[in-house]
């Protein structure tokens, strides 16, 4: 079946057909989530290939776990997110009564990067599902064994009518977008995520973009240098750096660069030992990525900035062990571009302001990390550095959190689900007013009278307050 069929049949059943109720719901969460549990062995094996050595831990518990979370989250709680809401009512239209649905916006397209290619697939699509859609998946042409399989997995569990996969290479892609959906969710560069919306908007299809940027980490001087180093160590080089989230760089006091940096290593160290031959070390996931990498150490070094590495590996290894690179200079790529790979700058500063402003000079971040335990330092950046989200004194983990929307802003993206903002994501919210036994503007008139006249101008006198 072609992408325009596959498109064409689900559109034509979401018209068709009324909205899932909430045991159709719950039965195609557990169907997936009961997909994904009978076939992690295989899922694992498929990524591990694509990335020609992926940790089967950081798979399980970066990308199969919550997955799992989220389908079982969903299933718990959607039967409450579905309940229509009354709502208050003006009290002109008294005794009328107002109510609050929410209602599938029909079919989801959905286009997932390689980095979690498990996660970003089935995420939204759990999303999409708990709020009553149809779906169409394109997962990354860079993890064929991972799309194929999932491919012929959602091709086992689901009618194409409600779920698909459709697999290719750019050109698919380009034709995936140009799809007059209901929704478009997009994960991956800002470079793409605009093409993406020029082609969205074509058809005035809504998007969500998750995309990325330049992700700080700023350590305050109260905090604690070797605590700071092991949460920001942990975030950059899991999944060797080609994480959308993990921290681009720190931002450290200017007294302290050294002792960070040397803690940041020596975590890497301890961790991740031999990166070259430890299975617990995630591979770049293409020579043209790798390349990428090693050219933007290359200028660094070319500059004069030192570059520091955890292990020295040759040139066509497909890792990149974990490297710093202390004071770098703003002109550097390093500092201009994304990095998504296991390399950390670290920018000293001497004030939290000259800090902030550094910040300041980059586009707003997909996320931000602070470590301090003082309130008002947590104040001050929290109202200075706008991100997608935070996690305070940690990396990562409030992508974790169900209960939060995950989303980013400006240039790191559009958008937000996980959890209930997912359903709400995905979901028209559909306004619903009932007129009570009296209906007073229709006693008003026309034709209107003396009564309508004193009302319209005593409502004007009100609104100005006068």
């Amino acid at each position: 079946m072609t992408l325009n069929d596959l498109f064409a049949r689900q559109h034509e059943a979401s018209r068709r057909l009324p909205a899932p109720d909430l045991q159709a719901r719950r039965a195609s969460l557990l169907r997936l989530e009961q997909m994904v549990s009978r076939n992690a062995e295989a899922l694992i094996s498929a990524i591990d290939h694509d990335f020609g050595g992926r940790s089967r831990t950081e798979t399980e518990l970066l990308e199969m776990l919550p997955t799992l979370r989220a389908l079982r989250h969903a299933r718990a709680h959607v039967g409450g997110w579905m309940r229509p809401r009354r709502q208050a009512v003006e009290w002109l239209f008294m005794p009328g009564r107002n109510q609050l649905r929410h209602e599938p916006l029909g079919v989801i397209g959905i286009m997932a990067p390689w980095n979690y290619p498990l996660l970003l697939t089935l995420g939204p699509l759990c999303d999409a599902l708990a709020a009553g859609n149809r779906a169409l998946l394109k997962p990354s042409e860079l993890t064929p064994a991972c799309s194929d399989l999932l491919q012929r997995l959602i091709a086992e569990a689901f009618d194409p009518a409600e779920v698909a996969v459709a697999t290719g290479g750019v050109e698919v892609g380009q034709a995936f977008a140009s799809l007059p959906f209901d929704h478009l969710v997009f994960t991956g560069s800002t470079a793409v995520g605009r093409k993406v919306m020029q082609a969205a908007a074509a058809n005035l299809t809504p998007v969500t973009l998750e995309l990325g940027g330049k992700s700080p980490a700023i350590v305050a001087p109260d905090h604690a240098i070797d605590a700071a180093a092991r949460s920001i160590a942990f975030g950059k080089f899991v999944n060797a750096g080609q994480t959308c989230i993990a921290p681009d760089y720190a931002l450290v006091p200017a007294h302290q660069l050294e002792a960070f940096a040397n803690a940041v290593l020596q975590h890497a160290r301890r961790t991740l030992p031999n990166p070259g031959h430890n299975p617990d070390y995630s591979a770049i996931i293409s020579p043209a990525h790798r390349a990428r990498l090693h050219a933007l150490l290359d200028e660094a070094r070319a500059s004069g900035a030192r570059v520091l590495s955890s292990a020295e590996l040759p040139p066509d290894d497909p890792h990149v062990a974990p490297t710093v690179v202390l004071a770098p200079g703003q002109h550097l790529r390093l500092m201009q571009e994304e990095i998504f790979g296991p390399i950390l700058p670290i920018v000293p500063y001497q004030t939290l302001d000259e800090a902030l402003a550094l910040v300041a000079r980059h586009e707003r971040p997909l996320a931000l990390y602070l470590f301090t335990h003082q309130g008002s330092t947590r104040q001050q950046v929290l109202a200075a550095a706008p991100s997608g989200g935070v996690t305070l004194n940690g990396t990562l983990l409030h992508i974790a959190q169900h209960s939060l929307p995950f989303g980013g802003i400006g240039p790191s993206g559009t958008g937000a689900y996980h959890g209930h903002a997912g359903f709400l994501r995905f979901s028209h919210a559909r306004g619903v007013h009932q007129v009570g036994p009296i209906n007073p503007f229709e006693t008003l008139g026309p034709p209107w009278g003396r009564l309508a006249r004193w009302m319209g101008r005593w409502m004007g006198r009100w609104q100005r307050g006068g």
